[in-house]
């Protein structure tokens, strides 16, 4: 309360003494500029609040309130270029799993592209890019990479290792089928397929257009813009890219398959390259404004050390033997 009620970026504070039940303690509720968020969060986790209870947080559409304009006034930057890294890192931790409908989404994906790319359609390709779930696991690599947690970056890494060679493995099998049965369209090995064969033919747009829509993901995971999203997806052509691995082998067609692996091993270099580099400038910033907040009276009216963090794992921590 002491530390809540001495920061001017939060308002609205309201105490609830002995409210929870399990477990037992006090309910504290308060709004906090959107700036300051992960500040705060910090501080309230030096004071362990979220192992002897929880930290909870949910986002607020609109308010009227002038105490709501003072706060967001007192907390430096605007609301939209604000990040908030818990919630960054529950976004990311949903989609690292390795989970049956993580499989079925990438294996569905690449045999609706499967049949894009022999059909010729390029409404299909679209349809896989949505379709596709890749997205999450590369985002949650790239923040568990510049965050340093390894459990998160090990779990990212296994469903993108797993993912792609089943769905690729689906589409393989897939193809073979359809060839056994004539069901290919005739003379598509010798005409190819001119609306969908940029799949396979990396070039210098190719990893513009990955850097850039990695870029895009990052800035829409981390803001408000999450709508964004889709359009990353249809931007870059990983699933169609994967998929066509599969069909390429199939059919037997050496010079298509090492394509589309060029293709795929470009487009996540490229996509891992913006998202590292985006969400380590993004840190810094944070950081940045975490190192100033260390040394505001409200930490010392909370009975917090100022100019460093006590909280072990922290960026900013300092074991008490440093300060001799």
């Amino acid at each position: 309360m002491d530390l809540l009620q001495a920061t001017p970026s939060v308002c609205n504070l309201i105490f609830f003494e002995r409210a929870a039940q399990r477990p037992e303690g006090d309910v504290i509720l308060c709004d906090v500029a959107r700036e300051d968020a992960s500040v705060i969060v910090s501080d309230l986790k030096e004071l362990e609040i979220d192992r002897e209870g929880s930290i909870a947080m949910e986002d607020i559409d609109s308010m009227i309130a002038e105490a709501a304009r003072e706060a967001e006034k007192a907390a430096e930057g605007l609301p939209t270029d604000a990040v908030i890294w818990e919630e960054v890192e529950a976004r990311t931790s949903e989609n690292t799993e390795l989970s049956a409908s993580f499989l079925a989404f990438m294996t569905l994906a690449m045999l609706i592209a499967g049949v894009g790319i022999l059909t010729d359609q390029v409404v299909l390709i679209i349809g896989a890019m949505v379709v596709g779930p890749e997205f999450g696991p590369i985002a949650g690599l790239s923040v568990a990479w510049v965050q340093r947690r390894m459990e998160v970056a090990k779990r990212s890494f296994i469903a993108l290792a797993v993912g792609f060679p089943v769905g690729i493995t689906a589409t393989f099998m897939l193809t073979l089928g359809l060839d056994a049965t004539d069901a290919i369209p005739e003379g598509f090995a010798q005409e190819g397929h001119p609306f969908t064969d940029f799949i396979s033919d990396p070039d210098g747009f190719s990893f513009l257009v990955a850097y850039l829509a990695g870029f895009a993901g990052v800035l829409s995971l981390t803001s408000t813009k999450s709508g964004a999203l889709v359009g990353v997806l249809i931007s870059v052509a990983t699933i169609p890219a994967a998929a066509n691995i599969g069909v390429a082998a199939a059919l037997g067609d050496g010079e298509e398959w090492v394509g589309a692996m060029a293709q795929l091993s470009l487009n996540l270099f490229a996509i891992f390259l913006a998202c590292i580099g985006t969400l380590y400038l993004q840190r810094r910033v944070y950081l940045r404004r975490r190192v100033k907040h260390l040394h505001h009276k409200a930490r010392e009216a909370a009975g917090l050390p100022l100019g460093h963090s006590r909280r072990e794992g922290s960026a900013t921590y300092r074991r008490p033997t440093d300060d001799a």
